[in-house]
Order: structure tokens, then sequence, then C-alpha cells
């Protein structure tokens, strides 16, 4: 028996028809309208920070692609299925009354325009919404350039796979599922039309289902060749071996033939398919589709697997030559590490022995040496520069350099920026929160090589920076600002309202306020773009306060670093953006956020692929972690500068030869300025990006080595030092000698002023040791500079192999476990106080290496704050220490190298004040003089005791410096005297 399937759709009533078309536009609208309020919201962004261009181009560019790939993807499903409904038998065969298929046949037919038309659109706008997402690939497969450059096996120019070939393999992807779909629509519309009848032996299949079917399998399986063809090109990015990326021998000799066959193959298959489309018999495309299976598993799979086993394992060494001769050339230059950007020098730290008075007259590194650590004093900035609860500052701060007076010297800087998360119940209110505090105020630095004394500490003792600060208050500041108001930064994470109706609202100061005067800001002045929003933002408040008028404008998007990754989507921001006083060309000094941007590939042939993410991470806190993204090319092309006040964001070439900033700026010209066009004052504040450098130093460890058989078998090989002064709950707690370090979390890279070997004055460079590979002994110290002169130009002191220099790990082992350091640290050791590991700085001097890391202690308890406490130093296996670093050095290079006495601690009016450790007396007439000091100690620690009670500042830092010359006095007298029986020492006093 068989039945005609019914055809036609029944008409709807006109109202029907109305109800339904609003019902889908309402559907829509709810659908789309956050989408549409966010692109305009977006729209509005990019006018105001003058790159709407940006935003048009990337606009056109996703609705071009949403469309082309609907239509690929929707069309091929469309026709598809219009083929297979038209080719349907006339007469469907039924085994009986009860045909499963007949219900499902009779409503589809019944809402055939619906359902022909209904789902190929579904389908296109899910394909085109994951489509439009690759408009970057899109656009530099329009916008390449040339890199001059040719790969080693195929001579294509590295820009065919920067630029063309990820375009070819999207494309050939979305013809894969184009192809795919319309495959099973097909093969869902034959069944369900009676094409494809599954009754009988085997089945029943129509000539016009098999002519569709075969004809679809045919254009698969020709997909399916040209995927073999471009197999080849990406066999440049292997993985096959794990000790380098890149064609192996096993992907040159046996997998790069095996896709030139099963290309081959694939064609014969696909030739068969078309030519089974028009035969009755499929004997033909079904052996050729078995001949291109089994081949794909014998020659593809088994072939190469065979070779590698029993041919390459057994002779690596002399097979794998040429590929890894390859990967180390194409990752040397894919990273920037070509030979002519690295100077490298053999440096014997161990020969070094220079004397106190070397060290005392050092003009170039020692002056510089800083003691204090931008990544432990946050709190310190805080506490003592904070100023109203209003403000904050980042968790960690920033080195830069500035000259001041003639004198070049690096500081640790910070901006003290509007922090929303410090504001008080009473003033978390719509209006305090967006329309009163809106902006921070003022600059504050502090040189990194000093702390106060005694009295002129900032708190009234000794270990505090010196601040420096310029605010709206400030006058002859060394290092002065036009403009300190900040409503750009790196805590500003809310949206904030400025101008509008009436008088000033915006906090100033405690007697003043101020309207902002700047260019940043979207207006507010039509009630459409209130309502935009008032929606974006979910608050009413935009609508209805009187306090929003025709002159208001909505500043958001504050960060810095965002607001570069949304002007430049194609870049990637580094981690750290740290402030700097710039001055203009009209002479106004404003404070503006250098943000360093990367250009990146994940597809340079034969480079070693890197994962960001993991590399850049280490044990410093308050920077932004990379996305977990593949590269294996990166370029610091572009610095971005964000002003803190107007917002308006700048990009700056700095590398006008790399390719793929060549390809954006076609994309977008105009966005990026030229080198030439970046102001002298500015250059002057660039530095080394530190993400940069830790990709860079991760793969100097290896890439060092020249010969491809010592790569191979790691020969010479370095490793990136774990950070000793990080324990495993991520702080750097001193206090109990229980502290175990953390050995994942790589020691950070550290800016400072120092001169190597090969250098004529100290420049600002970016500097970290090396250790051998799998042992914790230095194997080398890299730097490279970020002077103007020299930027970029790495510095490698290769250490002899013959020879042990203690690496981080084993000089932090040795502070630890020094007399002099574990009595201090007993002493700091109570409930009042805690002792905090700053950064572990590593420096050539006079023909050694010198280690520096300042110590800490902070007063328990939520107001307390980190304060220099003394310095241990390190040189040739020997230590010294002292409350400063001149005393640190003088300990470690006198004749009497370590009998230093440990400082008693210093703090505020929170610490415990504990007696000098225990003092030896001789049995000479000097004695009278230690007993004197004794008792001065004595009675300075009394005295110290006296001025906590107070709380007065003044005499807490008269005690602290009378405690000092105590101390001193007792040095003196003791290194007159000869050993002796010892004389106890005071009680200890409790503090408060």
């Amino acid at each position: 028996m068989a039945t005609r399937p019914a055809a036609g759709l029944p008409r709807l009533s006109r109202r029907s028809r109305i109800l339904l078309i609003i019902g889908l536009l309402v559907l829509i609208l709810l659908i789309t309208a956050g989408r549409l309020i966010d692109t305009y919201v977006s729209w509005l962004w990019f006018g105001e920070v003058g790159y709407r261009s940006v935003f048009t181009t990337m606009l056109v560019t996703r609705i071009v692609l949403f469309f082309l790939v609907g239509l690929v993807v929707g069309g091929g499903l469309a026709i598809s299925l219009a083929i297979a409904y038209r080719s349907r038998p006339v007469f469907v065969p039924v085994t009986g009354v009860d045909d499963p298929l007949s219900r499902y046949r009779t409503a589809v037919v019944r809402r055939l325009r619906l359902i022909g038309i209904g789902v190929p659109v579904v389908v296109g706008l899910i394909a085109g919404m994951a489509g439009q997402g690759d408009w970057q690939l899109v656009q530099l497969f329009l916008h390449g350039t040339s890199f001059g450059i040719t790969d080693p096996q195929f001579g294509n120019d590295i820009g065919f796979y920067a630029f063309t070939l990820p375009f070819i393999l999207w494309l050939k992807n979305w013809l894969f599922i184009a192809v795919t779909i319309a495959f099973f629509g097909a093969l869902i519309a034959q069944y369900l039309f009676g094409g494809i009848r599954l009754a009988g032996r085997g089945g029943q299949l129509s000539a016009p289902a098999r002519v569709q079917l075969a004809f679809l399998i045919g254009l698969f399986v020709l997909l399916k060749a040209f995927a073999y063809f471009t197999d080849r090109f990406e066999l440049l990015y292997s993985t096959r071996n794990t000790k380098f990326n890149g064609a192996t021998y096993t992907d040159l000799n046996a997998l790069l033939p095996a896709k030139l066959i099963l290309l081959c193959i694939a064609v014969f298959c696909a030739l068969a398919f078309f030519a089974g489309a028009f035969l009755r018999n499929l004997q033909l495309p079904a052996i050729a589709l078995a001949l291109l299976v089994l081949s794909s598993v014998l020659i593809g799979a088994a072939w190469p697997a065979i070779m590698q086993q029993f041919s390459v394992n057994a002779n690596a060494l002399q097979k794998e030559q040429v590929p890894i001769q390859r990967n180390l050339d194409a990752t040397r230059q894919a990273y920037g590490l070509t030979p002519n950007k690295i100077d490298n020098i053999s440096y014997d730290p161990a020969k070094a022995s220079p004397s106190l008075n070397q060290v005392t007259t050092d003009t170039t590194t020692v002056p510089n040496i800083r003691v204090l650590d931008p990544n432990v004093l946050s709190p310190t900035f805080t506490q003592l520069q904070q100023g109203r609860n209003i403000f904050g500052f980042p968790q960690k701060l920033n080195i830069d350099r500035y000259t001041v007076n003639g004198n070049t010297q690096d500081y640790v800087v910070a901006a003290r920026e509007i922090n929303p998360a410090n504001l008080q119940p009473s003033q978390q209110d719509w209006t305090s929160e967006h329309l009163v505090y809106t902006h921070g105020d003022g600059f504050v630095y502090a040189a990194a090589n000093q702390v106060a004394s005694g009295a002129q500490g900032s708190a009234g003792s000794g270990g505090y920076p010196v601040f420096g600060v310029s605010d709206l208050s400030a006058t002859n500041e060394p290092i002065p600002v036009s403009e300190p108001r900040i409503y750009y930064g790196m805590l500003d994470g809310d949206y904030a309202i400025v101008g509008g109706a009436g008088a000033p609202r915006e906090y100033d100061t405690d007697t003043s306020r101020y309207t902002y005067q700047g260019s940043g800001g979207v207006s507010l002045s039509s009630w459409f773009n209130r309502l935009a929003f008032a929606l974006h933002y979910g608050e009413r408040n935009f609508l209805f306060s009187d306090s929003v008028g025709a002159n208001s404008k909505v500043i958001f998007n504050r960060n810095p670093r965002d607001r570069v990754t949304e002007v430049a989507p194609w870049l990637t921001a580094d981690g750290d953006p740290y402030p700097a006083v710039v001055t203009d060309s009209d002479g106004t000094n404003r404070i503006a956020w250098i943000v360093d941007a990367y250009t990146t590939l994940q597809n340079y042939p034969y480079a070693q692929q890197m994962q960001l993410g993991d590399v850049t991470s280490d044990s410093l806190n308050g920077v932004a972690r990379q996305p977990e993204t593949k590269i294996s090319y990166i370029r610091n092309s572009v610095k971005a500068v964000v002003d803190a006040y107007s917002g308006k964001v700048t990009l700056y070439s700095v590398d006008d030869s790399d390719p793929v900033l060549k390809a954006w700026e076609n994309v977008f010209p105009g966005v990026v300025q030229p080198t030439s066009a970046i102001p002298p004052q500015l250059s002057a504040h660039f530095r080394y990006p530190e993400d940069l450098f830790k990709v860079q130093r991760q793969l100097l460890a290896n890439y060092h080595v020249t010969s491809p058989q010592d790569f191979y078998s790691s020969k010479g090989f370095w490793s990136v030092p774990t950070d000793p002064t990080k324990n495993q709950d991520g702080t750097s707690d001193a206090s109990s000698a229980a502290t175990v370090p953390d050995t994942t979390l790589n020691q950070p890279p550290y800016y400072v002023i120092a001169q190597a070997p090969d250098q004529t004055k100290p420049t600002f460079q970016l500097s970290s040791p090396l250790t051998s590979f799998g042992r914790p002994n230095m194997a080398a110290w890299i730097s490279v500079s970020s002077d103007p002169a020299t930027y970029g130009k790495f510095t490698v002191l290769n250490l002899p192999i013959d020879t042990q220099t203690q690496g981080p790990v084993q000089m932090q082992s040795q502070f630890e476990s020094t007399q002099k350091f574990t009595e201090s640290r007993t002493l700091y050791n109570n409930s009042a106080v805690s002792l905090l590991y700053g950064n572990l700085l590593n420096l050539p001097l006079l023909g050694g290496l010198l280690y520096v890391e300042p110590v800490y202690i902070e007063p328990t308890g939520s107001n307390g704050y980190p304060q220099l406490a003394s310095v241990l130093t390190g040189f040739n296996h020997k230590v010294g220490f002292g409350t400063s670093l001149s005393a640190s050095l003088a300990d470690l290079f006198s004749s009497s190298t370590g009998t230093t006495t440990p400082p008693p601690p210093t703090g505020g009016s929170t610490s415990t004040t504990t007696p000098p450790p225990t003092t030896t007396t001789p049995n000479t007439p000097a004695n009278a003089n230690v007993t004197k000091a004794v008792n001065d100690i004595s009675k300075a620690l009394a005295d110290l005791q006296a001025a906590q009670k107070s709380g007065d500042y003044a005499q807490i830092g008269a005690a602290y410096t009378e405690l000092g010359n105590a101390i001193s006095e007792f040095n003196q007298a003791k290194a007159n005297t000869t050993p002796s029986p010892s004389v106890p020492p005071p009680s200890p006093t409790p503090g408060h």
C-alpha cells in the first residue's frame, strides 16, 4: 500500500498572522535588547576615546561574517532540505496502517514553510554567532604582510603561516560543518519522506536519495583531501617530540609523504562517490572509502609510529639534529632573542674579593641598591599616605626612575586613587559612590634606596620610606604634578557621574569641591542616553536624580588596562601597568598610566610554543594574570599611555618592523602612532615589560644552548629559580623558623639600577638569576636594559660550571641559618610583630655577585604595616647583617665579618621591645666601656617603652635614636676588646 503525502500549508487567518508576527518581534526584542544596549553604550564609549573607527570596523566585520557564515551553513541546509523534499517519492510505501513516520510526515507537511525555512534560519543564526567571533583572523588574512623570512621546509614566507593559513583552516572547518549538517539534514528528510526505507532485506534507497547523499559524501571526502594538503603545513607546528616543537624526523620522512598519499586516495574516493551518485551500484564508493580508512590507519598512524619507535628513538641525537636546529633558529627569531640582541659575557664571581673600601667608594651599583620592596610596602603607603579613607593604593606598587637635582635613581611610585572598597557604610549610597567620591588625588613616591631614620620617619621612627607627595596641597615637590586628580586608575572599577546642575559636588579636599573639566566621559545631555545607561547599569537614578543634568557626563571603563584592550583588542596587555609623571609639550606635568602591549601569534613555524598564563605567573601579588593561551611569537610592539585625568588613550609603536603590527595598522590605519611621535619625556619612563621578560627568561634557560646534540640531551640547560622568600601559604612571613618555602612559585624579575660588566654607566634594567638545570647553584645572571639608548639589549653573565656560586634558594638558606639573623628572628618571634622577607636582589658588583634582601617587621592586627628592620647581604658564601644597607655591607666586607650584633626591633606603638643579644665583656681596661654601653642600652629600652606608652611619635623617634647610638657605642667598645665570659643582658621589657 502506498500513500501520497499531503502537500500545502493551511492558511492562517489575518489576525493569527498579526499576533504571530507581534509575538516573534517581542521575543526577538527581549533576546537582543541587552546586546543592542551594550552595543550602543560601546559606540558612545569609543566615540569618547576617539577610536570609533575601531568599533565600526569590528562591528561591520562581525556583521558580515555573521551573515556569510550563517548563509553558508544555514543556506546549505536549506538547499539540502529543499532537494530532499522535491525529490521525494510520489507514493510512499508503508508497511501497514500504523506507519510510525506518518504522523511526523503529516506534521511537517502541514508546517512545511515554517520548518523548511525556520530550521535553516535557526541553524544559520547559531553558526553566524559562532563565526563572527573570528573577525581578527579574517582581517589579518585581508591585510597580512610579509615577514621577509621563509620557513626551512616549504620555502613559504612566514606571513603565509601567520595570516593566510589560519584563514584557510578556518574556512575549511566551516565548510566541513556546512557539508556535515547538510548531509544529516538530507538523511533525515529522505528518511521522513520515503527516499530511504528500512523495511525489507537491507532496506531501499531511492535514486534521488542516492544521488544527493553520495554527492554530499563525495564533497566531504574532497574536503578531506584538501585537509590532507593543509595538514602538510601544520606539521611545522608539530608537538610530537616533547623536547621541541616543529616537524620532527618522523613528521618529515613518514607523515609528510603519508599526507600526500592520503590526499591522492581521498581524491580518488571523492570521484568514486561522485560516480556512484549516478550508478546504481555503490560498491566502488564503498571500496574507495574502505581504502581511505585503511590507508589513514596504516600509512597515517601505524607507519609513523613504527618509524618513531624503531628508527628515531634509537638514533635521536643523529636524526633530530636538523629539526632541532630549525627549532633553535625559529624560536630565537620569534621571541626576539637573536644573537645581535644579547651580549654573552664569561663571569667568574668566585674570583672576586673586594675590600670594604672598594665597596663603600663604589659609585655605580652600591648607591642605587634599593631596600624598599614595592610588593611589600602597599600597606605602609596606605597607612602613612592614604590621607582619607576614600583613597587607596594597589596591592603591588611599582618601580620607575626619575632625575631629581641631576641625580637619576629609582623610586617606588604609586597613584593615590579613589578606592570604592574603602567607603564606610555612611558613604555607601548612590550619590556618594558615583557623584561625590569620583577621583583620587596625588602621586606618591619614595626613593627606593632610602629609609627614614629616627625622628625623620613619617611615623616618628626609622625604617619607613622617605615620601614625596605631589597632590593638591603640594608645593615645590621635586617631582611636581600640574594636575594631580586621578579619574582613571587600577582601583576605579565603577562609573562616576561628573558635571551636572548646581554647585560643584565632587570631593576634592575637606574644604573644597570640584567639577570635572576634562574631556573624558560620555554626555548625559539627552534623555535617550540616560535611558540607555539606566538600562545598562540597571540604575533608575540616571533618569530621576536632580544631580544629573544637561552638562553631566558618565565616566566608565576606568581601568587603564581595560581601556587599552578595548580600543585595541588585538593586543595583549601586560599584567602590571604603572603610573608615571610625564611632561607634555606645553610643559604640563601630568600623571599617566603606561601599559605595555604585545602582538602575538600561535603558529610561527618551528618556534617553541609557550603557555602565556603559566610562564608569566610567579610569586608577585596584585598583578593581572595572562590568559591561558598558547603563543609561539611575541613582540612588545606598542606602548599605550592612558591619561589619569582625561582617560585619553594613545598607542605608540616601539617596533615599526613588527609584521604583525604592520598588518593591524593596515586594518586600523592611524590608530597607532609611529615611533617618531613618542616624546622624549615619555620614552624616559618606558620600562622593559615584565611579562615579556618572563617569557624570554624561560626560553633563554634552554635556548642559550647552540648545539642540537646538547639541546636534545638538556646539557647546559638552566632553570628559573623559585622564590625562596615566599612560603607555601603565599606569604613572606619569616617570623617562624618552621616556615616552608613554596617550590612552585617562580622568583619574579626585579627592576634595579646597576652597572653590568659590559656597561659604561649604571642603567635601569630588569634582571634575574638563573640556576643550573635541576640544581640550586647559580648558572647565569641575565638583565635587559630599559634605558632609551640601549632599550631591549640583553646582558647574560655566564658563570663557570666548575665553581659553585650560590643560587637564591641557597643564599636564603644561609641567611636564615646564620646566627645573627636567627637571634634577630627569635627576638621578633612574638605575638605582637611579624617578620617579612623583602625581595632577594642579585647584582653584579666588583667582579662578583652581591645578594641583598631587606627584612621588614609588621605589627600584628588590622592597622599593622611593614617597616624596614634590617638588611641581609651575601657575597661569596659570606653573610652580612645590619640595621641598614651600609651597616650590612660593612659587616659583610669588614675583616671582622660576622660580628655585628642583631638590632632591637623597631616599629610603632604596638611593637614589642626586646633587649640586645647576649654580649661579651673582655678582661681588659675596655671592660668599663662595654659595661657603660650595656647600661646605656638598658636605659634606652626603658625610655623607648615609656615613649611607646605615651604614643608621642617625637618621643618614640628620640628613643630610637638614643637606642641606636647606644648599640653603636656597644659595638665599637666590643670591637676593641678580646673575648671573655659573657655578662647577662638586661631583662626584656614588654611593650604595648
